[in-house]
């Protein structure tokens, strides 16, 4: 037997075929153990009872809370290409003045659908005098993806920057928002995808990787034997 006898490509193809589905696999397992994660912490949130925002500064995410205050209509923003069952629109995000204490959080209202004319926004309805609703906490992605060049400008927005949003309106908004889920007849959409979802997804897909990282092991191996058999 001698060594000598292996082509180098399709030792090194296998070898790196190997190596690279191993390490997919161990992606999509660690997505999944991450996305079971987060739905544990969204479930264990959703069990907890309602606290009133203005008793919870440092709440958790995915907590449910229950607002009462007045709206700040003209500090309303508008977040761009949010899609909902293939239709282009916006969501609509207004700070909440808190009636106990004063203090302001900003409200995800929902989305509703942008207008043919691009340089015309859709109009919100935002009542006046003092307003109850219950919703759910989320915390902005501090570094999402995205092409633009800075977070938003007047009402139109790309993302969302609390710290960014705090300089432009000259509001202290708090560190996270609520996701409203309350009816308001507003003829805004709350309709909240649960960001939990795909776990199985992922762990097809691991198991899709190992299967093919085993199948790139035995036919490598059995090119070696069949090679070093000769």
């Amino acid at each position: 037997m001698s060594f000598t006898r292996l082509h180098p490509v399709p030792l090194v193809a296998g070898l790196a075929v190997l190596v690279v589905t191993l390490l997919l696999g161990n992606w999509q397992v660690r997505r999944a153990a991450e996305k079971a994660d987060l739905q544990a912490r969204i479930e264990a949130g959703v069990a907890a009872d309602t606290v009133p925002a203005s008793r919870a500064r440092d709440v958790a995410e995915w907590r449910t809370v229950a607002l009462r205050g007045e709206w700040q209509a003209a500090q309303t923003i508008y977040l761009d290409n949010r899609v909902l069952r293939g239709r282009v629109g916006y969501h609509v995000l207004t700070p909440l003045r808190l009636a106990d204490g004063g203090d302001l959080v900003l409200v995800n209202r929902g989305w509703i659908a942008g207008t043919l004319d691009r340089r015309e926004l859709p109009p919100v309805v935002s009542p006046t005098g003092p307003v109850e609703l219950a919703g759910t906490v989320r915390v902005p992605e501090a570094h999402p993806f995205t092409l633009a060049a800075e977070a938003g400008r007047g009402q139109v927005w790309q993302y969302l920057d609390l710290a960014r949003y705090r300089e432009s309106s000259g509001l202290p908004v708090r560190d996270w928002i609520v996701q409203q889920t309350s009816d308001a007849g507003d003829g805004l959409v709350r309709d909240w995808p649960r960001p939990d979802a795909g776990i199985d997804r992922h762990r097809g897909y691991a198991f899709q990787w190992y299967s093919l990282a085993g199948l790139s092991f035995v036919m490598t191996a059995a090119y070696v034997i069949r090679r070093l058999a000769t």
